[in-house]
Parts: structure tokens; C-alpha cells; sequence
């Protein structure tokens, strides 16, 4: 818990008086923080880094999460009777692909709050060591590990969600800071992170120096963290680049975290051969990974007490008295499609049958709608119920509210396994022979097969996905498998935006991350068009909307939010989207 409150917000109006830029708009530390009794102890040092932690696990933080993540992608809609509201609007600008710079989620506060907070303990803590003799230099690179993979973690979210983000690596303490900083170009903020990321790994906590029921093994960011975010990242440039030398990469520090997690396993009690991937089984993995959380397959979970986004979002947004108890945000259609028993080629990969029946992510994902409704009520870390026997159908029927205590998991060994054969697959060269070509898809097949097998119930493990069925696919078709996978596996966990990202931008030409938009654009050049296949993922479910939705996600600049307008007044180095007016021009259309 944070001891001290660590940092004011800055109105804007004060900012622009003050002529400065995006960084006075956000956050400056207090008084206690710069006072000469500060940076004296361990605790001090402590103090901060837990603040920071705690910032990043902020509902400011997680709600924009939620909506980045998830809701631009195919897995949400708006819930049709939320009452009109500043948020009910902000949501329905980005469905409409109509946003305004001035939309409540075209905002970078909350994570240059950490990212500063970050800072500041690098800049300050090592000093600390010559006043405490307590602070020895291994609390020292513990720290430093800790916030160096923070920020990474930080930037590698505003480059998914922004692009182009000012860089920032100093820690602000004042407002006579220059803080008018330019927009740096996503490829570079992608070097920096690996950069530091490899540097934490140096100091990195080792995730097996806390035992299992520890809190702090995956609280933390431990040496399985750093390898995990690295993973993620070179799988992204890889995807935008094009770049064989980063999916190996993704592979190699895929594989550093299954190991660690292999060596970390305890044996179960019934578990009479030692588990090949250390996942909880069907019948209790909802309640080790949701209920209980911090699971033994966890990697990185952000802690938290109260989780007000996950209630607002997926739950409740109003009391029950006033609104009877409904959610932002519903599960679109295509978690209600007609399950089928078994897999095959034509059903897991190109149809909208997410789930087989067999599947306890079915059981534990949605709720049935209520008569006359269209979207499905989430389930899946709402509900306190597990979800342990296919058989009980009234698990989509009967709906149960749980504490909304969740932690937010940002990493686990599925995901890890699932980017490991989304690389293995891009591996594959189509130049290759036939049978070269099969043995490299196997190889990511295995993995897929492995997420999906620990999901279904011990009754119906014959109905895995089979490599006899899908040993025809091409390439192609196995890229949209793992696609369908991980929205099985990570339905409103944050992820799906991301994943339709990296689909389009593998499947495009020309695109440039050394370069930011504004720069392109200036030379007279224009940005590369988005992929069709990707563009029909993403609005499958919009109905007669889609057609006009794709109308509008003409290029690059599309895929990203536009730039805060109140940052944009005080900031002249700062440059807007080009996907988007300036507020005063802006005309909606939805």
C-alpha cells in the first residue's frame, strides 16, 4: 500500500499558462516526495515502488485497458440500454470509428503517471544506498529491474495504442522542467524497451525464489515477467516488420519462460506423470486463474483490492436500484454461436463456432441473454461460481456476481505458449516442401493443442483438436487457428485488439515504424491500407454497421487512438493522428 500520496494532478488550464507540454498536463510528484527528509531509508525507496505498482493497477489504468484491448476489436458492444452518459458516448464514437480527440479514451495521463513514477525511483533510489546501509546494492538492482521492466511495459502499450508517443527517461520534479517534448517514432520506443528489458533481466528477480502460494511471484515483474513482455514485443515487431529474427526471438524467450515454469511445477497429488506445460486442469482452471488468482500458470498479475473497472465495465456501471445491475459492455454474438461437439477444419477456423461443448471456457466465458437481447452478460471474473462440470448448463443460464477483487492478469504461460506458435507458424516458408512446411506447423499445432486439451472436461479429451484434421491447412489457415485460440483462451482479458493488429500488419506492405505518421504524410507519402480479412475479424459482428465501419478503417492511422487534445494546446511539438480533425472541426456521424 502506497504510504504517501505520491503525486497532483495539473489542470490544464495551469499547464497552458505555463506554456508546457503533455508531461505538466499529468502528473508532478508533491511536496513529501522532493522534501530533503524523502530518498533516506529502504522504506522510502519501497514506498515508491510500490506506488508505482500500485498506479499501474489504477481503474483509470485498467479501464482504458478494457476498452483499448477488447472493445475495439469483435469480442464487445455497447450495452444498448446504458443511459446516455460522457462515457456511453466515448464508447460509441470509437464504434463508430468517429472518435474526437477529446474522447475519455484517447488519454496517455494515467500511464505517463507510472512511467514518471518510474523515473523518478531510477534517478533517485541509488543515492539512497549511501544514506541507509539497510539498502544494499541487491535492493538496489531489484528496484531498478522492477521499474526499467515497468516503464517497458508502459511504452509497449502506448505504441500499440498511440504509435507515436513522446519518450520520456527522465524523472520530472518540478514544473520548470522543460517537458515540451516531440513524438518519437515507434521503432525507436521498441528499441529502448528491449533495451532496458534486457538490462532488468540481469538483476531480475527469479520467479522460483518465492514459493508458489507467494503473492509477490507474479506481483512482481520477475525474471518469467521480462522474458514474457520480451516475447510479446519482438512477436509485435516481428508482425510489423516482417522480420524472421525477431519470431525467433519470440520463440527463444517463449521458451526461457516455459522452462522456468516446467522447473517451478510442483507435482499434484493425482498427478502421476509430471505435467509436459504446468496448466491447471479444465475442472479447476477458472477458479486458480479468476477466483483464487496468482496461479501456479500466472506470470505477471497487477494486484488489486477492488477492481472498479472490471464491476463498471462487465458488471455494473450503476446500482442495481437505479439500473438493475447491467455493465458498459455485453459480448457480441459470436459467443453464443451454435457449439459443436467436436473440432474439424471448417468449424475451428473459419466459422463463428468459437467453442466445443467439451469446453469449459464456454461454460465459463458469458451468461445466456435475457429474452429480446441480442449481447451476452460477461462471466468470466465476475462470477465467484466455478465453473468445474460441462453438464451443468445452468452456468451460461444462472447469473452469479462475485467480490470484484480481480486481479488483472497481463501474462500468463497460455499466452506465452499461444505467441510461441503464432512465431512458429510465421516461421514457416511457403517456398519449403511439403513435408517441411507440415513439420514446422506441427510444431506450433502441439502448442495450440496443448492451451486447448487442459480446457475441456476429463470426460471429453477425445475431443481435442486433432493434427489428422487440420495436417491439410496451409499456412494461412493455421495463423487463423491460433487467432481463434487465443480469443477462446483470452476472451476480455485485454488482448484481442492486439492479436487482430499483428494479423493485419503481417498481411500488409510498406509500413514504416522508423518514421511517425506526421512525417510520412509530410514527405507526400501515404499510409499503408489495412487488411480485409482483418477488417471483416473486426466487424463481424457489427451486422449491417460493418460495411460502413470498414469504409472508414482506411489505413495505419486507424488502428491507433488520436492524440489527447488538451496535450495537443500545450504542447506544439506535438503533432494530431491524421486519422482524426481537430475537435473544432469534427463532425459526428454516428
Amino acid at each position: 500500500m502506497m504510504i504517501t500520496k505520491l503525486y497532483k494532478i495539473m489542470c490544464v488550464g495551469a499547464a497552458a499558462c505555463l506554456m508546457t507540454s503533455c508531461m505538466d498536463t499529468i502528473i508532478l510528484p508533491d511536496d513529501k516526495t522532493v522534501d530533503e527528509d524523502f530518498w533516506k531509508t529502504k522504506e522510502d525507496v519501497a514506498s515508491m515502488v510500490n506506488g508505482a505498482y500500485a498506479a499501474m493497477a489504477a481503474d483509470d489504468v485498467l479501464s482504458k485497458l478494457i476498452v483499448w484491448g477488447d472493445f475495439r476489436g469483435d469480442e464487445f458492444l455497447r450495452t444498448p440500454s446504458a443511459k446516455v452518459s460522457a462515457t456511453v458516448t466515448a464508447l460509441d464514437e470509437i464504434a463508430a470509428v468517429n472518435m474526437q480527440t477529446t474522447n475519455q479514451y484517447a488519454a496517455w495521463a494515467s500511464l505517463y503517471t507510472v512511467i514518471n513514477r518510474c523515473n523518478i525511483v531510477l534517478d533517485r533510489a541509488e543515492a539512497v544506498m549511501m544514506e541507509d546501509p539497510n539498502y544494499t546494492l541487491g535492493d538496489y538492482q531489484v528496484d531498478r529491474s522492477q521499474m526499467l521492466s515497468l516503464r517497458a511495459l508502459c511504452y509497449f502499450y502506448l505504441v500499440r495504442n498511440f504509435r507515436d508517443v513522446p519518450f520520456v527517461q527522465e524523472a520530472y520534479m518540478n514544473d520548470s522542467q522543460n517537458m515540451d517534448l516531440p513524438q518519437t517514432a515507434p521503432a525507436e520506443i521498441i528499441d529502448h524497451c528491449i533495451a532496458d528489458l534486457e538490462e532488468a533481466s540481469k538483476t531480475a528477480i527469479a520467479a522460483r525464489s518465492y514459493p508458489v502460494s507467494e503473492w509477490r511471484r507474479v506481483g512482481w515483474i520477475t525474471d518469467d515477467g521480462i522474458n514474457a513482455m520480451l516475447a510479446d514485443i519482438y512477436l509485435w515487431r516481428a508482425s510489423v516488420m516482417h522480420s524472421q529474427a525477431d519470431y525467433e526471438q519470440c520463440v527463444n524467450y517463449c521458451d526461457k519462460v516455459i522452462e522456468s515454469k516446467q522447473a517451478q511445477h510442483i507435482r499434484g497429488r493425482n498427478e502421476v506423470v509430471p505435467k509436459v506445460y504446468p496448466l491447471a486442469d479444465a475442472a479447476d482452471m477458472y477458479e486458480d486463474i479468476f477466483f483464487e488468482q496468482n496461479a501456479e500458470e500466472s506470470i505477471f498479475e497487477l494486484q488489486s483490492r477492488s477492481n472498479t473497472a472490471l464491476c463498471q465495465y462487465y458488471y455494473k456501471y450503476e446500482s442495481a436500484a437505479t439500473n438493475g445491475g447491467e455493465g458498459w459492455l455485453q459480448a457480441t454474438p459470436i459467443f453464443g454461436a451454435t457449439p459443436h461437439s467436436v473440432y474439424n477444419a471448417t468449424t475451428s477456423v473459419s466459422s463463428n463456432a468459437l467453442f466445443s461443448t467439451s469446453d469449459m471456457r464456454y461454460y465459463a466465458a458469458c451468461y445466456y441473454p435475457s429474452a429480446g437481447e441480442e449481447g451476452y452478460s460477461v462471466r468470466k471474473m465476475i462470477s465467484d461460481n466455478p465453473v468445474r462440470d460441462k453438464t451443468v448448463v445452468k452456468e451460461r443460464e444462472s447469473y452469479d456476481y462475485g467480490g470484484m477483487n480481480r486481479n488483472y492478469n497481463v501474462y500468463r504461460l497460455s499466452d506465452v505458449m499461444l505467441m510461441k506458435a503464432e512465431a512458429l507458424v510465421q516461421q514457416v516458408d511457403t517456398t519449403w516442401a511439403a513435408e517441411d512446411q507440415a513439420a514446422g506447423l506441427q510444431k506450433a499445432f502441439n502448442m495450440v493443442q496443448a492451451v486447448n486439451t487442459r480446457a475441456l472436461h476429463q470426460d471429453n479429451q477425445g475431443d481435442s483438436l486433432k493434427w489428422s484434421t487440420f495436417k491439410g491447412l496451409d499456412k494461412d489457415q493455421f495463423e487463423q487457428l491460433v487467432l481463434q485460440e487465443r480469443l477462446r483462451e483470452f476472451c476480455f482479458e485485454g488482448r484481442r485488439w492486439y492479436d487482430l493488429m499483428r494479423y493485419n500488419y503481417r498481411h500488409v506492405e510498406g509500413v514504416d515504424y522508423t518514421r511517425t505518421m506526421y512525417s510520412i504524410i509530410e514527405s507526400g507519402e501515404a499510409l499503408v491500407p489495412n487488411y480485409k480479412e482483418m477488417l471483416n475479424l473486426m466487424t463481424r459482428q457489427r451486422g449491417n454497421e460493418a460495411n460502413g465501419v470498414k469504409a472508414k478503417m482506411r489505413d495505419e492511422a486507424y488502428l491507433y487512438m488520436p492524440i489527447p487534445n488538451s496535450d495537443l494546446i500545450v504542447a506544439p511539438q506535438l503533432h494530431q493522428n491524421p486519422a482524426y480533425k481537430d475537435t473544432n472541426e469534427f463532425e459526428k456521424t454516428y
